[in-house]
């Protein structure tokens, strides 16, 4: 990428084979140019769901605050500042007070709303008084949500037009309002889960999940369990319930999900982790491994990101472990498991999931 004589290199770091698919889209294109065009540069810059880092490193001369919020995120961005000999900026999470107040904020709108208005409360209490936040979106993933959430925290909400499919909206005069509810509550089964906004399925317990959770096979002999893309810690939790005496173990690239997982499964044999692969644990470590995997990010499908896991669960299993899988039927995984797996069968499967019992 060019920028005003100097050239970054952005890669993506994502695993994807898809060669179409590049480390920026037209939205954060139109972000970049609207914030070079700003007569009064700001002297407190916040930069959210800056995916690989792209505007992070375009910017870095205004010593950005960049909210983080996957680790996946936060290695792509670490490693193209590197690329670019960029130093470190400062980095945060959207739960977390800021040390210097913003006056501008940059917000790429993600897929999940529920993200958006965190990121837009974290603002409103992180900001001076005269703050703009300018936020970018695909016109195609326009919904009118965006601006109803937007004028819950701001007086003006101006769109802008159209420029290589993507628009703006551009917000000021920050409203004074109480502070609001950042948690969400599920309940399955008589008992109540709470998650941040913005974590997967925020109104009920996903399908996948609860047609998984009536089949998990968990057996006296199964110590050491891990709840790979564990999300809330619904399905973590329950196998904590069954097994009392196992030591289990919850990891999500997400860190609003591993908050959350923190707060619905508690106790001496519970570990949570804030991470997107296994590198952290050694081999032969675990006796089952359950996951509902992530097959994509944002509006990107991506099955790599589920095959390399695969290959990490094979990796951290005990000989006659076994990893359990619940997906999409579409997805076809058995081919790739079986590739892995001296043995892959299918435990059960309706007409939308299918649940995979993998032993090493």
């Amino acid at each position: 990428m060019n920028i005003q004589q100097k050239e970054y290199i952005i890669q993506r770091h994502d695993l994807s084979e898809d060669h179409s698919l590049r480390p920026w889209s037209a939205a954060d294109e139109y972000l970049l140019r609207s914030f070079k065009e700003l007569e009064k540069k700001p002297n407190h810059l916040s930069i959210y769901n800056d995916r690989f880092g792209f505007l992070g490193c375009q910017l870095h001369s205004f010593n950005p605050t960049i909210i983080l919020t996957h680790k996946s995120q936060e290695k792509a961005v670490e490693s193209n500042l590197k690329v670019n000999n960029i130093d470190l900026p400062n980095f945060t999470d959207p739960l977390s007070s800021l040390e210097d107040k913003m006056d501008f904020a940059l917000i790429k709108i993600p897929k999940s709303l529920g993200l958006f208005q965190l990121f837009l409360e974290q603002i409103t209490r992180n900001s001076t008084d005269d703050i703009t936040v300018t936020c970018a979106f695909m016109t195609r993933h326009f919904s009118p949500m965006m601006l109803e959430i937007a004028q819950e925290y701001f007086e003006v909400v101006e769109q802008s037009k159209a420029l290589k499919k993507a628009r703006l909206l551009v917000l000021s005069k920050k409203k004074k309002i109480k502070k609001r509810e950042l948690i969400t509550s599920l309940n399955y089964k008589n008992q109540e889960y709470k998650q941040y906004l913005g974590v997967f399925s925020g109104e009920h317990i996903d399908y996948a999940t609860q047609f998984f959770l009536d089949h998990i096979e968990i057996e006296k002999t199964d110590h050491k369990i891990l709840d790979l893309a564990s999300g809330n810690g619904i399905i973590g939790n329950e196998i904590s319930k069954q097994h009392s005496d196992a030591e289990v173990h919850l990891m999500d690239d997400f860190c609003l999900a591993v908050s959350s997982a923190k707060i619905n499964v508690q106790g001496k044999n519970t570990h949570h982790h804030f991470n997107d692969e296994l590198s952290i644990f050694e081999n032969d470590t675990f006796d089952l491994i359950v996951t509902n995997p992530p097959f994509h990010f944002e509006y990107e499908i991506n099955i790599q990101i589920p095959l390399e896991l695969f290959r990490g669960c094979y990796r951290c299993l005990k000989v006659g472990g076994n990893l359990q899988v619940v997906a999409s039927q579409h997805l076809n995984y058995k081919v790739h498991l079986e590739r892995l797996f001296s043995s892959v069968l299918i435990v059960t499967e309706d007409k939308k999931f299918v649940i995979y019992k993998c032993v090493k």
